[in-house]
């Protein structure tokens, strides 16, 4: 089952028509109360995240299911860059730590907004943990290397990343996030991929 597509803004515009949806699918396939909320409060997270993204994004949302009861919120845009934009999110991004970014969340938005960005525009510094690659580049840079041949970020695969050493000081902070986190404990998974100019966000949540 595919919903229907939303058009959502980071202004505010069609987020509470997305909010509804997910009230709606949960009726329509019969979820519990429990699981309900949890699907919405997983589109709420989704929708915090386009509000504070940089600039005026606009983005299409909607939700699937298969037969495994695996329940897909999805969050796709196109974007065009221009000077002002690719100003905006290099002031931004280029850090590696915006000051902004609290909380895994946060992480996720600075991920989103790398993913948006040209070439030239370095991830923020936690983006390297939950790489997935497609192929190989010579570069011996391996920065230069995930941006190139990065196609998705993965949620899951940060999380074993961080919880290999969350007796590290260095990553203790990062752990106590990931449990505090309503995404990271009610989410099986969060993806986000790169397809040519598009980039889309999926929160998966597996519902028996």
């Amino acid at each position: 089952m595919k919903s229907d597509v939303i058009a959502v803004s980071s202004g505010g515009e069609g987020m509470e028509e997305a909010l509804r949806q997910t009230e709606d699918v949960a009726s329509y396939k019969k979820l519990d109360k429990k699981n309900a909320l949890h699907l919405r409060l997983l589109g709420e997270e989704m929708m915090g995240m386009l509000r504070s993204l940089t600039g005026e994004t606009e983005a299409s949302f909607w939700i699937e299911d298969n037969k495994q009861g695996v329940f897909e919120l999805h969050l796709k845009t196109v974007t065009v860059m221009d000077a002002e934009k690719r100003g905006e999110l290099l002031r931004v991004s280029t850090s590696g730590k915006n000051s902004a970014a609290k909380g895994i969340m946060g992480k996720i938005r600075d991920i989103f907004e790398s993913m948006l960005a040209p070439d030239d525009l370095s991830p923020p510094n936690y983006y390297e943990s939950g790489l997935q690659y497609d192929g190989f580049d010579m570069t011996d840079d391996p920065m230069k290397l995930a941006m190139i041949s990065v196609t998705s970020w993965s949620l899951e695969q940060y999380r074993e990343s961080v919880k290999a050493e969350e007796n590290s000081p260095d990553k203790a902070e990062e752990w106590d996030e990931l449990e505090k986190s309503i995404v990271a404990n009610l989410a099986d998974e969060v993806k986000i991929f790169i397809n040519g100019n598009a980039v889309e966000m999926v929160i998966y949540k597996k519902i028996s």
